[in-house]
């Protein structure tokens, strides 16, 4: 893999809650310069990204109902338009996993159909892999793609662990050549990034990136 299409498939992320302003224009600017798949940053920094990503092939991409997935379905899709009006080409919305436990499959496709169906933004669903079973992985990857999301993704980064290898498979597995697999969360190296990918992830969701990318001969 070249560093190119190792950027080609990187989402260069900034979601800590105290990241200031000229830490996001950083990652922003890395992830333009470099051409990322995407730069993912908090809906408050969207317009900013907006303006630093116009006219470059790295898509604007933010987070919804981040990081527990517990908000209403009304307030998350409030939030996949504000999003989308304020400039944001990618949305990755967070499943809600108490719905999940509770095999309120009903609850779960409504949830996430709104928001696929809010706006014209590329969807990406995070399972949260950590919090479930690998049945509920199975489930929850089949209902996001009947909902026509077009990813599904591992993790926040904010819970007790992020991506393995184990969920990609079982995600990979769970779905057809419509839906592709994110890994994110955790991924600290080259090595634990070309096992994700051997596994099934088409696309890696990373802060670490410049780091990794040096990894790279």
């Amino acid at each position: 893999m070249t560093k190119k299409e190792f950027f080609n498939m990187v989402d260069h992320t900034i979601l800590k809650p105290n990241a200031t302003k000229e830490e996001v224009i950083k990652v922003l600017e890395f992830a333009r310069d470099n051409e990322c798949a995407s730069a993912c940053i908090s809906p408050c920094f969207v317009n900013l990204a907006k303006s630093i990503l116009k006219g470059s092939k790295t898509k604007v991409c933010t987070v919804i109902g981040f990081p527990s997935g517990m908000h209403t379905t009304n307030s998350k899709v409030f939030e996949a338009k504000d999003a989308y009006n304020n400039g944001a080409e990618e949305i990755d919305m967070v499943l809600n996993v108490s719905k999940m436990k509770d095999k309120d499959y009903d609850y779960i496709y409504n949830d996430v159909k709104s928001v696929v169906d809010a706006t014209p933004c590329l969807t990406k669903v995070i399972l949260e892999v950590c919090n479930l079973t690998d049945e509920e992985i199975i489930k929850a990857c089949e209902i996001c793609e009947n909902c026509g999301a077009k990813f599904v993704k591992t993790s926040t980064g904010f819970s007790s662990s992020g991506a393995s290898v184990k969920a990609v498979e079982l995600m990979k597995n769970a779905i057809s050549n419509n839906v592709k697999v994110k890994a994110s969360g955790g991924i600290k190296n080259l090595e634990e990034c070309n096992n994700l990918i051997k596994a099934g992830a088409e696309r890696l969701g990373l802060s670490r990136t410049n780091e990794i990318a040096n990894e790279i001969q």
